[in-house]
């Protein structure tokens, strides 16, 4: 079995004349990742692995997340492939990821995370909303097999506040 956890960046502002990359999160966006974030870890699940679009806002969210669950930064890298709005980029890293790992998170951008939930989980998700987070779970043994699989969990800020 194979788990991903995908986890949408938090609300980014418009409020400076920034590249896109360079966005910083919101307060509301710090507020909500640290919300979801304590909820997912009330699950108790393990993850090998955390992985981040190098964009800010998604890099301070996955930190937040980090730091929530006390992974450590042993577990956690920076990949520019998540920094994909298509989604086919993010799956083919997915696709490529180490085998020793079985449960993995990763932070990264809309339209790609919504495309993909929809296309690799069982519950279509209208979108998938900033510091939305969408665990799908994988009948396979090998990364290179990622296909149809079960969504087990959303947790989305709304849902908490």
């Amino acid at each position: 079995m194979k788990t991903v956890v995908f986890v949408r960046h938090g609300k980014s502002s418009w409020s400076y004349n920034a590249d896109d990359k360079d966005r910083p999160l919101k307060e509301r966006g710090i507020n909500d990742a640290h919300l979801v974030a304590q909820e997912f870890k009330k699950r108790d699940k393990k993850l090998d692995f955390i992985y981040s679009s190098h964009a800010i806002r998604a890099l301070h969210t996955a930190v937040i997340f980090v730091r929530n669950l006390s992974v450590g930064f042993k577990k956690f890298a920076i990949s520019d492939r998540l920094y994909d709005f298509s989604g086919e980029s993010v799956l083919n890293f997915l696709k490529g990821l180490p085998e020793a790992c079985d449960s993995v998170m990763v932070f990264g951008h809309n339209y790609a995370f919504t495309s993909l939930v929809n296309e690799l989980g069982d519950t279509y998700i209208d979108n998938v909303p900033t510091s939305g987070l969408t665990e799908i779970q994988f009948d396979v043994n090998q990364w290179s097999e990622l296909k149809n699989g079960t969504t087990i969990e959303t947790i989305f800020p709304k849902n908490l506040r």
